[in-house]
């Protein structure tokens, strides 16, 4: 700077503030025009800091912007810009021997916070001026102070990494530089809140500004949030002021999803840094009172994220109209925070008082979240999506989330409950769920937490102490009180429902439903549990072949049946008489203990009757196979009546029975039951209806029954009918066997008892451990007991189950992990399935060899469920890809040969016809 320039400068800057009055408009220019060309930044500053101190004061404030802000500013902004600049380039040669570098960045740092001081000038000046301000006046002014701002925090946040391990020589001007930038900023807040915008304009400038003002301290917030968490706070408290302030003329301008993204995910931040510190903390901690530092900062970051939830539910409120395409961030930020949270498996681990305490401050105030979009059809359309595919980690959240809406929709009017409870049925929609069908799809995805299982909090009882409850609890519950509740309008879509989770593939999402049917029955009416009981009875009527589908409507017939009032019950008994025999079928499904006295006796006595005939009829005909799966069916209906009305029948009957049954006996064969699973399936009808009548029956059908059962088990049956077995055996616990015959029966029987006991398959395991134990108690046999127990294997196994320990010792976070492992590896959508089940079945018996098919397939499963789990262990071998190609070719020439065999079945079908 000439010696000429500065001698001005320094008289300048000696004025009286009359002469400065009275010479500002000729010396103003001369200092605008001198800041534009000055060189140096030294000079700049100088120059900056005359024309506020001494000039400003003297200003029109309302021409400050064309006068001097849109002058001054922009340049000032490039000046800054330069200096970061600069600085991130110098920074690299830092270090305590380079002092000249030392020295260069300590000056730029100065002159910085400088710079800084003289735009809080700026600031200050116009809110002591001003009592009311309009935007559109000083418009220069928050823009350039808010980048400034912006800049500063950048550089302060990145400065371990810019200095790289030197920061220590200059973090005194580092702390002076954010403390600016920290005091600019709350300078700036005062003057906002000075600022007024007509609400009577939309498009005006001030408008844009305002919302460019909101959006640019948005992006602070983004820098500052792991800076200094009152501060972060204090900027979020003056988005959402400014933001309610202006609604009215701001509202359609405001980028709703870009400041609920950045609230959800400040929440979470801090979500999880108050788990993290919570995780660590002993109970002492939180007991040792307000002087443990760590303690304080979890409260302090807990009351932080009741912050945050108190502001995101009052921003949502305000502007629920403009959140459409903000719902999938509010929906994962659910999730998520239930996610990490117990009783999540995939929760931290923290002590009962600290849950507690996040779950009193924190979690009850983000609570009245579900309620404030439970109206928005948008929100409705994110949390119903029929694709919805979450991750492991969050199909349990989204359960709970679900049986949070359902505990909300009866106090809404009906149009609420039917957005939610109806499906989406505009064809350009969206695929979308009702919110039933949402809820036991949900149920089913939470296998790991229904099997370990998780506990949640449950319901009060007057007079009693709360009850923490399992999920299956906790979803059953509340379901039925929701179908309490549930508008008249929208029966169709429950019992829609309810049908089609009970024909689902997974058993306990069917067992639910039934349960939930169960509920309705009681709670409705007399007719209308009758009008159930019958549509179940018909649609099993209907339902072609055997199929899982069949087996759960049977239950669900057999529960039901025990709800109907006796008037109905015989209206059944009419209109499905066991007098015809094709509804005999119908009776093996139905127990008859639920029927009184005089019609159980009745009924069971006619089904045994034109059962026993039945099997005559069989018997005297051609004995097809095709005849088969009916007589299994009547089987089945005579093992009913034997199972739940047994002493109703006479001699007689019993006697029936017994023949037809001891005369279908000798027409089975090793081959046979192995070959053909309908005969499995009569085998094990059989062995059913013979256990009991077993202490009546001729000892030579015994031995000829244990003979049948030891051979086929050397020929590997499947599980089905190795259960048959495990039945029968046991029931010949108490069975004296004549002397002529026990050389040929009991090594038979110790020889199945031993091939069962070795049998890994756990289900088959728990049911013969708890056979031979029964047999074991009550045979008079004794001597066959320790040859059951062939090897040193099978005794251990056997002590365990009867001394009631467990074979394998396991920690409860290990047995979590386990869990989670499993579900991770063996979940499927169940809905593949049920897919691939619900067309019409053929007969079995025109699949020949089907069991081994399965068999055979279900191994090829399990190898490559094993391979997917090591892949997730450690690397594949080289050779692994090669194989792979190589199976992957021979299933394709076997889907040839599949499509093949199909395409000429087809054709030989069309040419019948």
């Amino acid at each position: 700077m000439s010696q000429e320039r500065v001698g001005i400068l320094e008289e300048w800057s000696s004025w009286s503030e009359d002469l400065c009055r009275r010479e500002l408009p000729s010396v103003l220019p001369r200092l605008l025009s001198m800041y534009e060309h000055s060189e140096s930044w030294v000079e700049h500053i100088q120059i900056l800091k005359i024309m506020i101190e001494m000039f400003l004061p003297h200003m029109n404030h309302l021409t400050l912007e064309q006068t001097f802000f849109s002058q001054v500013l922009p340049k000032t902004v490039k000046l800054f810009d330069e200096m970061i600049y600069e600085l991130t380039t110098q920074a690299r040669g830092l270090s305590s021997q380079n002092v000249e570098i030392q020295a260069t960045l300590r000056n730029i740092l100065q002159t910085m916070v400088q710079v800084l001081g003289a735009l809080t000038g700026c600031v200050q000046h116009v809110c002591a001026t001003q009592e009311s301000i309009i935007l559109e006046n000083i418009h220069s002014l928050p823009s350039s102070v808010l980048h400034v701002i912006k800049s500063t925090f950048v550089h302060c946040k990145n400065s371990e990494s810019v200095y790289s391990g030197h920061l220590h020589l200059i973090s005194d001007l580092l702390q002076a530089l954010f403390k600016g930038a920290y005091s600019l900023q709350k300078q700036l807040m005062e003057l906002l809140d000075m600022v007024c915008v007509d609400p009577s304009v939309n498009e005006n400038e001030d408008v844009l500004n305002m919302v460019l003002v909101i959006h640019s301290l948005l992006d602070i917030c983004s820098v500052i949030s792991t800076m200094d968490q009152a501060f972060h706070a204090n900027t979020w408290k003056f988005i959402i002021k400014q933001s309610l302030k202006h609604q009215s003329v701001i509202k359609s301008r405001l980028k709703h999803r870009d400041i609920i993204n950045s609230l959800c995910e400040d929440l979470l931040f801090s979500f999880h840094f108050c788990l993290q510190l919570a995780e660590p903390m002993p109970l002492s901690d939180t007991q040792g009172g307000q002087d443990n530092a760590n303690y304080r900062l979890f409260q302090k970051t807990l009351k932080l994220c009741r912050f945050f939830a108190n502001s995101l539910l009052h921003y949502i409120k305000e502007f629920l109209p403009f959140l459409s395409d903000s719902c999938c961030p509010l929906h994962q930020l659910y999730l998520q925070i239930y996610s990490k949270f117990p009783p999540s498996l995939y929760a931290a681990r923290v002590s009962k008082a600290h849950e507690e305490e996040i779950a009193g401050t924190f979690l009850v105030a983000l609570d009245p979240l579900i309620s404030q979009l439970l109206t928005f059809q948008p929100f409705v359309q994110v949390v119903l999506d029929s694709n919805l595919d979450l991750p492991c980690e969050l199909q349990f959240p989204q359960c709970l989330l679900l049986v949070a809406v359902m505990d909300k929709l009866p106090s809404q009017p009906e149009e609420v409950q039917a957005l939610w409870c109806t499906e989406s049925r505009v064809p350009a929609a969206v695929s979308r769920q009702s919110l039933l069908q949402a809820i036991f799809h949900s149920f089913e995805q939470c296998s790991g937490e229904l099997s370990l299982p998780v506990h949640l909090q449950g319901l009060k009882s007057k007079g009693q102490a709360e009850v923490a409850v399992t999920l299956y609890q906790h979803v059953c519950v509340h379901l039925c009180a929701f179908i309490a509740s549930f508008h008249p309008s929208l029966f169709p879509e429950l019992d829609a429902a309810l049908l089609n989770a009970v024909l689902s593939a997974n058993m306990i999402t069917s067992l639910l439903a039934m349960d939930a049917w169960c509920f309705l029955a009681r709670y409705g009416s007399a007719e209308l549990c009758a009008h159930h009981v019958t549509i179940v009875a018909h649609l099993i009527k209907s339902c072609p072949g055997e199929c899982y589908q069949v087996i759960n409507l049977s239950i669900l017939l057999k529960r039901l049946f025990f709800f109907m009032a006796p008037t109905h019950q015989m209206e059944f008994i009419q209109k499905f008489s066991p007098k015809e025999a094709e509804n005999l079928p119908l009776w093996q499904y139905i127990s008859f203990q639920a029927l009184p006295t005089e019609p159980r006796k009745q009924t069971a006595q006619e089904v045994t009757r034109i059962g026993s005939m039945q099997c005559r009829k069989w018997l005297d005909g051609s004995h097809t196979l095709g005849e088969l799966e009916s007589l299994n069916s009547v089987l089945s209906a005579l093992v009913a009546v034997c199972a739940s009305a047994g002493e109703t029948l006479d001699i007689g009957h019993q006697t029936a029975i017994t023949e037809v049954g001891s005369q279908l006996w000798t027409f089975l064969s090793v081959k046979q039951v192995t070959d053909q699973p309908c005969v499995q399936q009569t085998f094990s009808i059989l062995l059913s209806l013979l256990g009991f009548f077993v202490q009546t029956l001729h000892p030579q059908l015994i031995c000829q029954v244990v003979n049948l059962q030891t051979s086929l088990l050397k020929f590997g049956p499947p599980d089905h009918v190795c259960l048959a077995i495990v039945d029968f055996v046991s029931s010949l616990g108490k069975l004296f066997i004549p002397h002529t015959l026990q050389d040929k029966i009991l090594p038979n029987l110790s020889c199945i008892l031993a091939l069962l006991l070795a049998d890994k398959n756990w289900l088959l395991e728990q049911h013969t451990l708890e056979a031979f134990t029964q047999f074991a108690e009550g045979t008079n046999h004794e001597e066959i007991v320790p040859q059951c127990l062939r090897s040193e294997e099978t005794k251990n196994k056997v002590v365990s189950f009867l001394e009631k320990t467990g074979f394998i010792e396991e920690t409860e976070a290990a047995k979590v992990e386990r869990v989670k492992q499993e579900k991770g590896i063996f979940w499927e959508p169940s809905a593949e399935v049920a897919a691939g089940e619900t067309c019409a079945k053929r007969a079995r018996h025109e699949f020949p060899l089907e069991e081994q098919y399965r068999s055979a397939v279900q191994a090829v499963v399990r190898g490559l469920e094993a391979t997917e789990s090591l892949l997730q262990k450690a690397p594949a071998p080289t050779w692994l890809l090669v194989e792979m190609e190589g199976l992957k070719a021979r299933i394709q020439q076997l889907k040839h040969r599949v499509l093949k065999g199909e395409c000429r079945t087809d054709c030989t079908t069309r040419q019948t016809v």
